[in-house]
């Protein structure tokens, strides 16, 4: 049992590691963060701290607002989610900002594609280690969930909200936006029956070995 929870563990944060390594990237890239990450941006612009604190910030109000929704206790690991992922945006960002500084458009749309790739595959990670809930992925099933919509459009009517939250903080808001808005669920779709296949190969036989 606690092989497997280890296992999960590890998983957990190599997903989150190549999550926020995309993230970084499509900040770096100057052409539009994600939606939420565009937020997070716009609040940084406004009144400082660092963006990974502020993801910190937003993400425990987020598990707070739902546990109201819900009307039970907050998510601790949730909560741990959102740290987690805070401390490696800023990580990210303090590594990079001294090697990458993008000069022209060519420059910034290859980060920008890096970006959304990576964070594609870090969601679709972090996904299958089943660890622990990200806080903005649980606002969508509570909506889903108490409004009758699809997650298709419970997600779309977010990210619609947080873009306008963002633009009204000055937000990172541009063409990386909208292509990490069509292109993020499609990359986790086509990765995940891989990263699937590549945990029940190595992950699970090892854990079934011992």
């Amino acid at each position: 049992m606690l092989q497997k929870i280890t296992q999960s563990f590890i998983i957990y944060i190599i997903g989150i590691i190549t999550l926020t390594l995309g993230i970084s990237l499509t900040i770096q890239s100057h052409l539009g963060a994600s939606p939420f990450d565009a937020l997070l941006v716009g609040l940084y612009r406004t009144f400082g701290l660092s963006i990974g604190s502020w993801e910190i910030v937003v993400g425990f109000t987020i598990v707070m607002i739902n546990a109201v929704a819900m009307k039970t206790k907050p998510e601790l690991f949730a909560m741990l989610t959102s740290l987690v992922t805070g401390l490696g945006i800023d990580s990210w960002l303090f590594i990079q900002g001294s090697l990458l500084s993008p000069e022209n458009w060519l420059e910034q749309s290859v980060l920008l594609l890096f970006g959304i790739v990576f964070s594609g595959l870090g969601i679709a990670i972090y996904l299958e280690s089943s660890f622990a809930p990200n806080p903005m992925d649980r606002s969508m099933v509570i909506l889903t969930d108490k409004t009758g919509l699809s997650f298709g459009k419970s997600r779309a009517i977010i990210s619609i909200v947080l873009v306008i939250v963002a633009l009204f903080f000055q937000g990172d808001v541009g063409i990386g936006t909208l292509l990490n808005a069509l292109c993020t669920g499609v990359i986790i779709q086509a990765l995940r029956p891989y990263i699937v296949s590549f945990k029940q190969k190595y992950v699970v036989r090892k854990i079934k070995a011992s």
